[in-house]
């Protein structure tokens, strides 16, 4: 058996144009987690070779160089290009893989016997399933089980790093392992109390003056709050959710109906790999506490948006390449985006190309940072994907009101906001360089990404439901505060529609960065600076900070963002 795939792959290396095995193409992430490289996960079997597997295969975009110039000045407010934004196709013309490459691959993958399930030139991936003894021959790499350093579980994953027969690069091949589980940015406040040894009544919440039953805060608290009273509604945006599992409608009927409000009844549920779009309350989905929250939180700042499309999937270039590519029925790419969920990567640089298509295209990409203190590479308090250079990282508040739906009173930062240096050695970006950013004050790092960028309400405050249940004041954490973000932002881009222009705010942290740092004139009217407060190593400071970033919005930042 072993001869036979050996002759298989020498036959199609030729085929596709590699001239011998060593001379195999190398995919240009890796994949090989540390615990099997340094040997801190001890192997206790092997996978079955009949066993199906689904994978995607991300292709590398082409010109590099070229992209990140174009991102560089279409999000530079000084830039002639700015906000000069390409179409999914006009990037996949100027920057996508190749027709003859992208169809290299999906004959490579079907010659070794997998199945073609989905992706798309314009996504840059190729979905497939196949056994486990197909990825072993296409991808020269052994497939075992290992138990996990440090949870109580084992976990798939590849011997070495994989690398084809053909003649051309790869980017990245997705669902080789399951060594991290993404976990929602949520917390509830039992488990809070109990990782930080206090009881549940004693962890502060200020939730005495919201709309929902127990005066919890609803999303259109929110709204109020950081808004106000104005006219923008969201109308004629669509906004999207990055997922990993599906959610139960009648969830978000429960909430509005116990909220005596209007469901918007507007909400759409994309799977893009074959995941289910519903939550059984099983293993697959135990529950869709996340999925739900971020709706109610989006349609809360923006009741009348046009749609909101949840994305579900089982691989985050998946569901990330679909945000990026997948249109609805009337032509319409997502502006705003927002992710709630915190994994570790096999490589910190995975999702870097559909995140700089996002930037080329104007999608403001907002993720919540989490919610367990300092950033870390791994664990409870790992970074992934908040520390991204190519993302808008808001971290979270503890905000009071004046009174059921009224307006902001005072905020302090929310103690288990995560923030700090990137752990993943994410360089940091030129909008962080701006003199007086990073200071010896705030304890930021001048070599690499500091985060979050901005902030809103997290602390255990709101009114939720899921699967079938509701509760109020009982869950909190930067979950809340990403959908909040990106759902305002949608107002900007309703303000820009409303003023005649066919542009977008797009990837906004260059702008932020540059009107809000010392000699800004505009810093105290777009932004609530959160000066009270600290998580586990930083503090909150004036001006940007490592907890709550430039802060919450005000009203103000939207005529700003809509120049």
């Amino acid at each position: 058996m072993a001869r036979r795939t050996c002759g298989l792959s020498f036959a199609i290396a030729l085929a596709f144009g590699a001239t011998n095995a060593a001379h195999a193409a190398q995919f240009m992430t890796h994949h090989v987690r540390d615990a099997v490289s340094q040997g801190t996960a001890r192997q206790v079997g092997s996978l079955p070779a009949s066993k199906l597997m689904a994978i995607d295969v991300v292709l590398p975009v082409r010109d590099q160089a070229g992209l990140d110039q174009f991102v560089a000045n279409v999000t530079n407010p000084m830039s002639l290009q700015y906000r000069q934004y390409l179409t999914p196709e006009e990037f996949t013309a100027r920057f996508g893989p190749d027709q003859n490459d992208y169809n290299t691959v999906v004959h490579y993958l079907k010659q070794y016997g997998f199945t073609v399930t989905g992706g798309s030139r314009d996504g840059m991936d190729v979905q497939a399933v196949g056994p486990v003894s197909a990825i072993e021959a296409a991808f020269n790499v052994k497939m075992h089980t290992y138990q996990h350093p440090t949870e109580n579980r084992t976990f798939y994953a590849p011997d070495r790093e994989p690398a084809t027969a053909l003649a051309i690069p790869l980017w990245h091949v997705s669902g080789l392992d399951n060594y991290s589980i993404p976990h929602p940015q949520f917390v509830k406040k039992d488990e809070y109390a109990a990782a930080h040894g206090i009881s549940p009544d004693a962890v502060v919440s200020h939730a005495t003056t919201g709309s929902g039953p127990s005066a919890s805060f609803l999303g259109s608290d929110m709204r109020a709050a950081y808004y106000g009273s104005g006219s923008l509604t969201g109308a004629g945006q669509t906004l999207g959710l990055f997922e990993y599992a599906g959610i139960n409608t009648s969830d978000i009927t429960l909430y509005y109906k116990n909220a005596k409000e209007t469901n918007p009844n507007n909400l759409t549920v994309v799977s893009t790999d074959g995941t289910p779009t519903t939550c059984n309350g099983g293993s697959s989905c135990s529950s869709d506490g996340e999925q739900a929250l971020d709706v109610t939180q989006a349609q809360g700042m923006a009741p009348k948006l046009s749609k909101v499309v949840m994305y579900v999937g089982a691989t985050d270039t998946a569901i990330i390449s679909a945000m990026t590519t997948t249109t609805d029925s009337d032509g319409v790419l997502p502006l705003t985006l927002s992710c709630s969920w915190g994994w570790t990567p096999e490589d910190a640089s995975t999702l870097d190309p559909y995140f700089e298509k996002m930037a080329a295209q104007g999608q403001s990409f907002f993720v919540a940072s989490g919610d367990s203190g300092e950033w870390t590479k791994s664990g409870n308090a790992e970074s992934w994907p908040a520390d991204d250079a190519n993302i808008i990282a808001v971290g979270g508040t503890d905000l009071t009101t004046s009174s059921a739906a009224g307006s902001w009173k005072s905020e302090t930062a929310w103690s288990d906001s995560s923030g700090g240096i990137s752990p993943n050695d994410i360089a940091i970006p030129s909008w962080q360089q701006i003199s007086g950013v990073i200071t010896s004050t705030n304890k930021g790092s001048t070599k690499y990404r500091n985060g979050p960028d901005v902030a809103a309400n997290a602390n255990f405050t709101f009114y939720t439901c899921a699967m079938g249940s509701c509760q109020a004041n009982e869950y909190g954490g930067t979950s809340f505060a990403a959908p909040m973000w990106a759902a305002f932002v949608a107002l900007v881009d309703e303000q820009i529609a409303n003023d005649g222009s066919t542009s977008y705010v797009g990837f906004l942290n260059p702008t932020i960065y540059a009107n809000n740092a010392p000699g800004g004139t505009a810093y105290s009217s777009n932004f609530h600076d959160i000066t009270s407060g600290k998580n586990e190593k930083y503090s909150t400071e004036k001006g940007y900070d490592l907890v709550t970033g430039w802060g919450s919005p005000q009203a103000a930042l939207i005529n700003t963002l809509a120049k």
